[in-house]
C-alpha cells in the first residue's frame, strides 16, 4: 500500500481497528522472534508433540517470570501493618477494615461481582485481588496510582471505600493506648500519617504467591504441568494473549484498550490497566465490570473482543487448564483453597 493510502486508511473511521491489527501482528511477530518455535496459527499444539527435549521448562528465556517470595523485611512493621489491615478504624464509621473487601482466607478480593460502598450501593468496579497487587506498575483499575502509599491513601478518601482520611485514622488510632506503645515501639514514635502507610506497604509486600505448578515448572520440574496444560501454555503465546499478559504477574505491566474488536463489558473506564493473571482461577467474576461469571466465559470473550478470535471449545479447554496453573500459595496453603 502507498504511504498516501496508508495515512488515508489511519484518518478513516476504521482507523481504530486497523491500528489494533497492526498492533497484534506486530507484537506476535516480535514475541515468535524472539522466543522462537512457537505455532502462530490460532489451533491447538497437536498433542502428541511432546518428546522431553519440548516438555523441558522451556528454557533460558520465557516472557513470564516466577513470583519471588516474599521480601526479607521488618517482622515488627509487617505485623502492625496486618493488624492495620483488619483494623475497622480504618473507616469513617468503623464498620469495615481492608479485610473486608480483600479476604485473604480466600482469593485477596471478594466473589461479589459488586462489593458496596459505605452507603449500601454497589461499588462501580470489580473489587482486585490484593495479592501479589506489590508487583505491577500501577494501582486500581485505570492505573491512575502509582506507589502502594498512594493506593491506600486514595482508598481511605475514597467516599464509597472507607471514607475517612490519614488524619482522622491517626486521630482514632493515637486515642488507643495500646496501639500508641505498639507505633512507639516499632517507630519510635506515635501513629502518623507516614508510619501507619509505611507498616500498611510493609504488610503489603508479604502477600505475594509464590509456588504455583507453572512456577515450578519455570524453575525446572518439567513433570509438573500435564500435556493439556502445556498446550494451554503455548496456545495462551501464539494466540497473542502473552502480548498483553505476560511478566511476573501475568499482567498489570500496561494499558490497554478494552472492546477492541466486539464489546467485552461496561464500555468505561474505556483504557484500563491490564489486570494480572497469577490465581486467576480464583478470582471470578471477571473484567472490570465483573460480567464474566466464569473462566472459560472470560477466555471465549477475551478472545473475540481484544484478538478477533472465535475459540473452539478445545482451544477454551486448553487455555483454562493453563490458567489453572497460576495459582499459588500464600502461607503455606493453596489461594482459594480455605472456605
Amino acid at each position: 500500500m502507498a504511504r498516501s493510502g496508508l495515512l488515508q486508511v489511519f484518518r478513516s473511521g476504521e482507523a481504530g481497528i486497523v491500528r489494533a491489527v497492526l498492533l497484534r501482528v506486530c507484537a506476535v511477530a516480535i514475541y515468535t522472534a524472539i522466543f522462537s518455535g512457537v505455532q502462530l496459527s490460532p489451533a491447538p499444539p497437536k498433542l502428541e508433540d511432546h518428546s522431553s527435549a519440548s516438555v523441558v521448562s522451556a528454557a533460558p528465556e520465557q516472557p513470564i517470570t516466577p513470583v519471588p517470595e516474599a521480601p526479607v523485611t521488618d517482622l515488627a512493621k509487617v505485623r502492625l501493618g496486618e493488624r492495620l489491615f483488619g483494623d475497622t478504624r480504618l473507616s469513617h464509621d468503623n464498620s469495615r477494615s481492608c479485610a473486608t473487601c480483600h479476604d485473604l482466607r480466600t482469593n485477596g478480593a471478594s466473589t461479589a461481582r459488586h462489593d458496596f460502598g459505605l452507603d449500601g450501593a454497589s461499588l462501580p468496579l470489580n473489587t482486585p485481588t490484593i495479592f501479589n497487587a506489590t508487583l505491577n506498575f500501577r494501582f486500581g483499575w485505570e492505573g491512575k496510582l502509582r506507589t502502594p502509599e498512594s493506593d491506600i491513601e486514595a482508598s481511605l478518601e475514597n467516599p464509597e471505600i472507607m471514607g475517612t482520611s490519614l488524619a482522622e485514622v491517626v486521630q482514632k488510632l493515637n486515642a488507643d493506648p495500646g496501639i500508641r506503645r505498639e507505633f512507639t515501639m516499632v517507630y519510635g514514635r506515635l501513629p502518623d500519617a507516614a508510619n501507619v502507610l509505611d507498616a500498611m506497604v510493609s504488610f503489603e509486600r508479604t502477600l505475594v504467591t509464590p509456588g504455583s505448578r507453572f512456577d515450578r515448572w519455570l524453575a525446572g520440574d518439567a513433570a509438573t504441568l500435564s500435556v493439556e496444560e502445556l498446550d494451554g501454555y503455548r496456545l495462551f503465546k501464539s494466540l497473542g494473549c502473552v502480548s498483553c499478559h505476560q511478566g511476573v504477574s501475568v499482567g498489570g505491566n500496561l494499558f490497554q484498550r478494552h472492546g477492541i474488536f466486539r464489546p467485552l463489558a461496561s464500555p468505561q473506564p474505556e483504557v484500563l490497566r491490564v489486570p494480572g493473571l497469577r490465581n486467576v482461577a480464583t478470582t471470578s467474576p471477571y473484567f472490570h465490570d465483573g460480567s464474566a461469571p466464569t473462566l472459560d466465559d472470560a477466555v471465549r470473550k477475551m478472545g473475540a473482543a481484544q484478538l478477533n478470535s472465535a475459540l473452539t471449545d478445545q482451544q477454551v479447554g486448553l487455555i483454562v487448564a493453563y490458567l489453572k496453573t497460576l495459582t499459588g500459595q500464600y502461607r503455606g496453603a493453596s489461594v482459594g483453597a480455605s472456605p
